[in-house]
């Protein structure tokens, strides 16, 4: 079992890596709209930052030179300051990638010091470069050697250097400890679904009467059918032991919750015997994709205990995969005697599903027909672990 230091990993890991089986443009508009409301707030936050302080940093050498502050500016001053603003705007993207550089494996690798050399180094030169880009070569372009005097271009590359580090260290990678943080707390949060929903599951699955009607089952069985009975029991053994090997897992593989499923089905058809029908129709290819652990057991509890049925009037519970999505299809058929339903377990599942993926649990009830469609994730690496 990981630890609670490897979960945290992982959950870090899988907000990266996560993918999905043909994703709809609708299904994901939401999401996409708020991330490229976020990066559009952080765009308009750095052109904002670099026009003020192009024109602050402007105002205070001519002071300096002149000891007063100028409101109209020359055509020659207009043109030092769009390319001033431009190679501030310029910097602070290249500061985002920098910081994105440094978390890089490689570098996490490195002892603390040569990692701050080395991090100071590349602020440094790439300062450099973007002024020579930005800055020296259009102004020397438009207005010739003569008028850049070397004392300016030292004093440019002096206060640009300063300036790329005041930024890079107290507002971008400050912005950065930010967004770690959030990240944090939404793993925090994510653990903390994940044992909500295990406690869930084991409420649900592993509770008295469960046992109890599977134990009147195989006591019905031992003198009835000795090897069915036999076999009863191995389903019922590899049942319980799924719940304490994977009820910790944020992620299970298809191919494992439909091994832990056939297990269930088989004790809920002898239990329940023809009143029962259940059909699998999931192809190889989707195997290898991931969803919660229990999600499809859940489904199928969830049909089993708001429908009755018989032998004549059997319930039909249909398991298929369409569009990126595994589909639990049941008919409805009421019980008469009413039952309490507080859709713990669906909305359960959405929550954990919020956590994981931009894609959402759906249901629809018709007059006919209950049906819940399960997102179908792809987790890079974590895959290899738990395929």
């Amino acid at each position: 079992m990981p630890s609670g230091k490897n979960r945290i990993i992982l959950y870090f890991y899988l907000k990266h890596k996560l993918f999905f089986i043909k994703p709809k443009e609708e299904n994901n508009s939401l999401a996409q709209e708020e991330l490229s409301r976020s990066r559009f707030s952080v765009v308009l936050e750095k052109i904002g930052i670099a026009a003020l302080t192009t024109f602050f940093v402007f105002e205070t050498v001519i002071y300096m030179n002149v000891g007063k502050v100028k409101i109209f500016f020359s055509v020659y001053e207009l043109q030092e300051l769009f390319f001033a603003f431009v190679f501030l705007l310029t910097l602070f993207g290249t500061h985002s990638l920098i910081s994105v550089l440094m978390k890089h494996r490689f570098f996490k690798e490195i002892n603390r010091f040569p990692k701050i050399f080395i991090e100071m180094l590349i602020v440094i030169s790439s300062t450099l470069v973007i002024y020579m880009v930005t800055n020296y070569l259009p102004l020397l372009l438009i207005f010739g050697e003569e008028a850049l005097l070397p004392v300016r271009v030292r004093t440019a590359f002096i206060s640009g250097t300063l300036i790329s580090l005041f930024f890079y260290y107290f507002v971008e990678r400050e912005r950065h400890k930010n967004q770690l943080q959030a990240e944090m707390l939404r793993s925090a949060r994510l653990q903390k679904e994940n044992y909500q929903a295990q406690l869930e599951g084991l409420k649900n699955q592993v509770q008295p009467h469960f046992l109890f009607n599977s134990l009147n089952v195989l006591r019905s069985l031992i003198n009835k059918d000795p090897e069915k009975a036999t076999e009863f029991t191995q389903r019922l053994s590899d049942l319980y032991r799924s719940f304490l090997t994977y009820g910790t897992e944020p992620l299970i593989s298809l191919k494992k919750e439909l091994e832990v499923t056939k297990a269930y089905i088989f004790l809920l058809e002898t239990r329940f015997g023809k009143a029962l029908q259940l059909s699998l129709g999931i192809p190889e290819d989707s195997l290898s994709y991931f969803l919660p652990p229990g999600a499809l057991q859940t489904l199928i509890e969830n049909a089993i205990k708001h429908n009755g049925s018989t032998s004549k009037n059997p319930l039909r519970v249909r398991i298929y995969t369409e569009e990126g999505k595994l589909v639990v299809q049941n008919r409805l058929s009421p019980r008469l005697e009413k039952t309490s339903s507080t859709k713990t377990g669906l909305k359960n599942l959405k929550t954990r599903y919020r956590f994981l993926s931009q894609e959402e649990v759906e249901w629809v009830k018709t007059e006919e027909e209950f049906i819940v469609r399960l997102p179908l994730l792809k987790v890079g690496k974590y895959e290899n672990s738990n395929s």
